[in-house]
């Protein structure tokens, strides 16, 4: 059984995801297809739900996400400040 990550309000890893994509200037499509190359079974509305917090991560998805956009762990769970 694959285990999920549960997106909370607490950390909205979506929110950083969107964040780290933006900053490496890729699109959700550039994404999916990194994924796709991966044999991940994976669409852009699918994508899309990771970045919006209502689709489970799977850990074997977040370690994907790290290498496509070449991060840590740290940073793609790091509290956001929405003040900056």
């Amino acid at each position: 059984m694959a285990q999920k990550l549960k997106q909370s309000d607490d950390i909205s890893i979506g929110d950083n995801l969107r964040k780290l994509r933006n900053e490496a200037n890729m699109t959700q499509e550039q994404i999916v297809s990194q994924l796709q190359l991966r044999n991940f079974s994976i669409s852009r509305s699918v994508y899309s739900q990771m970045e919006s917090g209502t689709y489970n991560i799977r850990i074997s998805e977040l370690i994907a996400l790290a290498e496509i956009l070449h991060t840590d762990y740290n940073t793609i769970f790091k509290r956001l400040d929405y003040n900056k």
